[in-house]
């Protein structure tokens, strides 16, 4: 989902190396990766690419060699997105999930993770998006790659609470970011406040922890831990590093990266209660005019563009909240039915559509 840059709100700042290394600088050995699930995607310095495996609970750094490009002369157009990977790694529409997509900022090459099948007979892919809008595979075999695994996952199996049966694993990372030098990786950890955020040094090294999260969710009148961070970006307020997180029924809440740091538990500042029955699916910021936005996309009500101003000084909400409160913002329209997107360049953003016929297509399009 994001790419190896800080969001800055008074400029914006890339972090992520723009010279090709070498996959031995970043610790990467060439074999082949067990990864059990391709979830949620990001990118780092040189190309290489992070996939989030929640079944395997572990995050993989690959060394993808895309490293040549204009990703300001990038424009991926693809309409049934999801008829032609299913072409492509030889199965069908309905056995075919995307589950997020990443744009190269060295290239603007989009790659999207997939799981083909369902069950226990799913397997993991990562499709490219070349030029004339080619699709190939990923080869996942004899790469450059490095592992860090989560020492504190949930147990792989299905619980009930409150009537409710799934398993946890399956949100053992929800989101990824690279800044700073570091993945950033939210989710649920075991324990009994599991919602959480992993800082991690790249190259990866051992002795990984976490950080618990608790928020004051305005639609439900209350502080909570056990809900996963859904989708964020890291952005710098006022020179603060931080993270800006959206949660299910759409609390959006800022976390200084150093209250992460520095606490076993870490309680946010509600900037904005967006509505809820309602889950946020995708973010990325921006910069237009001078002013800084976020872009989301969510389950149940469109892609919304919010206003960063004065998010800084905001005291939060701290008391129930019958629908909306906190930063404006406006619905995008002409966006209807986006699930994922990413920034491609300056002035354009790569969005997945879902139809209500199940076809999917990619388009890019001007950022709003």
């Amino acid at each position: 989902m994001r790419h190896g840059m800080f969001y800055y709100c008074a400029a914006l700042i890339w972090l992520s190396s723009v010279t090709i290394g070498q996959a031995a600088d970043w610790g990467l050995k060439e074999g082949t990766p067990d990864i059990k699930s391709a979830g949620t995607l990001a990118f780092g310095p040189d190309g290489i690419l992070f996939v989030g495996d929640s079944k395997g609970a572990a995050i993989f750094a690959i060394g993808t060699g895309d490293t040549k490009g204009d990703p300001s002369s990038a424009k991926p157009q693809i309409a049934g997105l999801n008829k032609q990977i299913a072409s492509l790694l030889e199965s069908t529409v309905e056995n075919i999930t995307v589950n997020d997509l990443a744009t190269n900022p060295l290239t603007g090459t989009v790659y999207l993770s997939v799981t083909k099948g369902k069950g226990e007979h799913a397997s993991p892919a990562i499709v490219r998006i070349g030029e004339s809008n080619q699709l190939s595979e990923l080869s996942l075999k004899k790469v450059p790659f490095q592992k860090a695994v989560l020492p504190d996952a949930p147990e792989d199996k299905e619980v009930t609470v409150n009537g409710r049966t799934r398993n946890p694993r399956n949100d053992a990372i929800t989101d990824l970011a690279y800044a700073e030098g570091k993945v950033f990786a939210s989710g649920l950890a075991a324990g009994a406040s599991p919602s959480s955020v992993h800082q991690i040094p790249f190259p990866f090294a051992d002795g990984l922890t976490g950080t618990s999260v608790e928020i004051y969710h305005g639609a439900h009148g209350r502080v909570e831990d056990y809900a996963a961070i859904r989708t964020f970006v890291p952005m710098n307020i006022n020179g603060e590093p931080s993270l800006l997180a959206g949660f299910v029924c759409t609390p959006l809440v800022r976390f200084p990266i150093n209250d992460l740091k520095n606490a076993e538990k870490a309680r946010g500042t509600t900037v904005a209660e967006l509505g809820n029955r309602n889950q946020p699916l995708d973010m990325i910021a921006y910069k237009q005019n001078g002013r800084d936005y976020l872009l989301l996309s969510n389950s149940a009500r469109g892609v919304m563009k919010i206003s960063t101003e004065n998010i800084a000084t905001t005291e939060g909400i701290t008391s129930r909240v019958a629908d909306t409160a906190g930063q404006s913002y406006e619905t995008v329209k002409e966006l209807n039915g986006v699930v994922q997107l990413d920034r491609l360049n300056e002035d354009n953003v790569v969005v997945l559509i879902q139809s209500t016929d199940g076809s999917q297509d990619l388009r890019t399009v001007p950022l709003p």
